[in-house]
């Protein structure tokens, strides 16, 4: 299932952002989030694929998507200037982030090759 997260419990789930400078991954497994906006088509049409990731990798990757008109703060901390931004978080290692609505064989790879998940 597809998580929504506030700005707090993105500081518990994923980085803490005021009490770390360097990236600090404090989630049990790798993630997703998208960062959207209920007004954008290309995130609506991102949302379904979410949804079946969610389900054919549940235990094994979190998908959290962060609502940038409700979380601007966490926004502009992640310097997000267009959505959808995704960002991917292995366990270990630097996020990285792809823009745009990504077709699902996209993100599966991503998940693979970034998330070191199969």
């Amino acid at each position: 299932m597809v998580t929504h997260l506030t700005t707090s419990e993105f500081k518990q789930k994923v980085f803490n952002y005021e009490q770390n400078r360097e990236w600090k991954f404090e989630g049990d497994k790798p993630c997703v989030i998208d960062f959207y906006a209920d007004w954008c088509a290309p995130c609506r049409m991102v949302a379904p694929i979410l949804e079946e990731l969610s389900e054919e990798y549940a235990g094994k990757v979190d998908i959290y998507k962060v609502n940038t008109e409700e979380e601007q703060e966490l926004a502009a901390v992640f310097g997000i200037q267009s959505i959808p931004s995704l960002l991917f978080v292995p366990l270990n290692g630097q996020p990285q982030m792809a823009l745009g609505a990504l077709p699902k064989e996209t993100f599966k790879r991503a998940f693979k090759e970034v998330l070191n998940v199969e």
